[in-house]
């Protein structure tokens, strides 16, 4: 639902209307009456986390069984590289 408020109502019920974003409601904040700022909720970092987390595990399922990160096979004997 789109939310209309007045600067000033705004800065009076500014949680009431933080609440509202969370919920899911389009909060304008007008200026005699036009639509000038928009007040939207910022992504919560769990869900950041979580989708990072799923990228990661598909981009898993490209490695082969058994891969490791191990490249001793491009160093020499004395640990430097070939």
């Amino acid at each position: 639902m789109k939310v209309f408020v007045e600067i000033a109502e705004a800065a009076e019920r500014l949680e009431d209307l933080i609440e509202l974003t969370l919920l899911g409601d389009e909060i304008l904040i007008c200026r005699d009456g036009t639509p000038t700022a928009t007040l939207t909720p910022i992504e919560k970092k769990e869900e950041s986390m979580d989708r990072f987390m799923a990228l990661a595990a598909e981009g898993r399922k490209n490695v082969p069984v058994g891969a490791t990160s191990n490249h001793d096979d491009f160093d020499d004997e004395h640990g430097l590289l070939i």
